[in-house]
């Protein structure tokens, strides 16, 4: 597997762009796009990218939630590479399949799992390889730096979920990829949220 963060030009306010492509080019690989941003650029950066000769630069879109900075260029994406458009949210325009938590969905050349975790918004997930330790974070907190706040028990539940798997990368929808002490860095969040944060109480 090859992740290929797109860069954006400066010019939009925007989240990260995500290639995800098999090792070898296979024509088996499902090139992945995850999140689609708002900055045009990323239509070249993909037209340029090295996806395999006779392979779809982009077989399938994955959006970690629905907000505008994630999804916005998504009919531009749509119209140029045709890609299948998956989501946990239902009323993303032009999706072709919502996602269920907990299924198995494959990227590039590897197996993910499609975690739900509602704390950004309600249609928030992220997804998991565990051959890798690759984590797509979306814009879910799951990297705490500062003590407060309020977190519903549901997310906490599913950071203690996060921080028993083998993360070793994490890919977020806002700043640089981690590549270091992520497990650690789960669990200092966790410990920072249990002990600082008001959790109200769960929504059953």
């Amino acid at each position: 597997m090859r992740v290929i963060p797109l860069p954006n030009s400066g010019r939009h306010y925007t989240s990260n762009a995500y290639l995800v492509l098999g090792t070898w080019n296979r024509l088996s690989d499902v090139n992945t796009l995850v999140d689609v941003g708002r900055d045009p650029s990323v239509i070249g950066q993909i037209r340029s990218a090295p996806t395999g000769l006779g392979k779809r630069k982009v077989d399938r879109v994955i959006l970690t939630h629905s907000h505008y900075d994630h999804a916005e260029m998504l009919p531009a994406i749509r119209q140029e590479f045709h890609p299948e458009v998956l989501a946990y949210s239902p009323s993303v325009p032009g999706l072709d399949r919502t996602l269920v938590p907990g299924e198995a969905i494959v990227l590039g050349d590897e197996e993910f799992e499609v975690i739900a975790i509602h704390a950004h918004t309600d249609d928030s997930i992220c997804l998991y390889n565990p051959a890798n330790g690759v984590l797509f974070s979306g814009d879910a907190p799951v990297i705490v730096h500062s003590p407060g706040g309020e977190y519903e028990p549901e997310f906490v539940e599913a950071l203690g979920s996060l921080c028993e798997r083998g993360v070793r990368e994490i890919y977020p929808g806002h700043g640089d990829p981690l590549r270091e002490d992520c497990g650690s860095l789960l669990r200092n969040s966790l410990e920072m949220i249990r002990r600082s944060s008001r959790i109200p109480p769960r929504r059953d």
